[in-house]
């Protein structure tokens, strides 16, 4: 099967990219928006809508692959690639995959998506991670098609990952709106919450923390009042953005004391807290995570330490896992770039027993996040993010539905071959 066209199509990502240091330095929230002026290069603003490119590749048997390429919603910050625009990457996907792609003959995932990763420009750079993301997804569903399997399957075949296909537990993420939106997910028994956008010290921290510790508490107790069942006892999981590292001045000590209040809060829930310190760089992150793992381990503690920023690529992800530098590796497939990179990382991360967060961002759109379900279960992810946006609901339906729907087609193709009547 061969490609026969190329179309590239601007369309809506599923949140707004944020200027990260404005709003760690204090911008005031004006309405929706932030008043001030961003400093991260490329924006325009500190909060800005998000932008994606769809990328479809017309097949010669008439079926047409998609994906989408799209950004992390803090682009620029924790060494991601900056500020992503659609009729820019339009004109790269053309001027330097088009020669590429027209005409050529599908062959496995693997290797397609492998030679996008080394493909480089005349400058030396390679493609924005957004492109290579976007364009390996529409590569994997070309070769679904081919094949006329699921995507995961494909996956599952291609890199031996031994797993068996199941749903992977769902992480939502509240937004702003920390309280109705976590109460969503309690009646909804969402597997893993409720994030909770912990990206602002004095408003949404507290100088010393308190606004977290009260909130935290009031999670725990509205879990009790409100889930539908006995035994519904979800995992909680915060992202900070480096706040409880900026509150308490970069000391280890104090800040693992500190998270270790959070874990005895929390009880009887495991707590997760993502981003807790930014030490500004990738060895310096790894050296503080190593010593506050090993604080925390000194003080009885069992909150785990997820990692975020200043892990973006596979390069980075296999030191973090090297030096056991945290206990939930975030995995941010639109920071990898190609969809080929989160595979090989995911399943790293799982061989050496840490937890493998499957994730990405509320700025996706919801190809990306389809496909991103395919990829959490060929992996056997610990824990999927449901994106794109911010309103809870639309992430669990998406990325929940497209997993549903992968182990009914599974589950058929077996039945069949197992001579049982569909």
């Amino acid at each position: 099967m061969r490609i026969v066209d190329l179309l590239t199509v601007p369309v809506r990502a599923g949140f707004f990219v944020d200027d990260q240091a404005a709003i760690r330095a204090g911008a005031p929230s004006d309405g929706f928006g932030y008043g001030g002026d961003p400093v991260t290069p490329g924006f325009t603003a500190i909060r800005q809508a998000g932008e994606a490119l769809s990328v479809l590749l017309i097949l010669d048997d008439g079926s047409i692959a998609h994906g989408d390429c799209a950004v992390s919603q803090y682009s620029g910050a924790g060494g991601r690639d900056p500020v992503f625009s659609a009729a820019s990457a339009a004109q790269d996907v053309h001027r330097h995959l088009g020669p590429l792609l027209m005409g050529a003959e599908l062959s496995s995932f693997r290797e397609m998506a492998g030679q996008l990763q080394q493909y480089r420009m005349s400058s030396g750079a390679a493609l924005h991670t957004a492109i290579r993301y976007g364009v390996s997804q529409a590569l994997l569903d070309a070769v679904s098609h081919r094949d006329r399997v699921t995507m995961a399957e494909v996956l599952c075949r291609e890199y031996r990952t031994g797993v068996e296909l199941a749903p992977i537990p769902i992480f939502a993420q509240t937004g702003d709106e920390r309280f109705l939106n976590a109460e969503k997910m309690i009646l909804k028994q969402v597997d893993v919450l409720p994030h909770g956008l912990i990206n602002n010290v004095e408003t949404k921290l507290g100088v010393k923390g308190e606004l977290l510790e009260e909130y935290l508490t009031w999670l725990v107790g509205r879990i009790g009042e409100l889930r539908p069942s006995a035994d519904y006892f979800p995992q909680l999981h915060f992202d900070t953005y480096g706040t409880i590292g900026a509150a308490f001045g970069g000391s280890i000590p104090a800040v693992a004391q500190y998270l270790s209040g959070l874990g005895r809060l929390a009880a009887p829930f495991q707590l997760t807290i993502e981003h807790p310190m930014d030490a500004g760089g990738r060895e310096a992150q790894i050296s503080t995570y190593v010593a506050l793992k090993a604080e925390l381990q000194r003080l009885g503690s069992t909150v785990r330490i997820a990692v975020d920023e200043w892990c973006n690529t596979l390069a980075d992800i296999e030191l973090f896992v090297e030096c056991r530098a945290a206990d939930v590796i975030h995995v941010k497939m639109p920071d990898l770039g190609g969809i080929d990179q989160t595979v090989e990382a995911l399943m790293l991360v799982r061989r050496n027993g840490l937890v493998a967060y499957c994730g990405g961002t509320c700025t996706e759109t919801d190809r990306s996040a389809q496909i991103t379900a395919h990829v959490a279960m060929a992996c056997g992810a610990g824990q999927v993010l449901a994106k794109p946006g911010m309103g809870v609901d639309e992430g669990l339906m998406i990325v929940g539905n497209e997993m549903e729907r992968v182990m009914a087609i599974v589950a058929r193709r077996r039945g069949i071959g197992e001579g049982i009547t569909a």
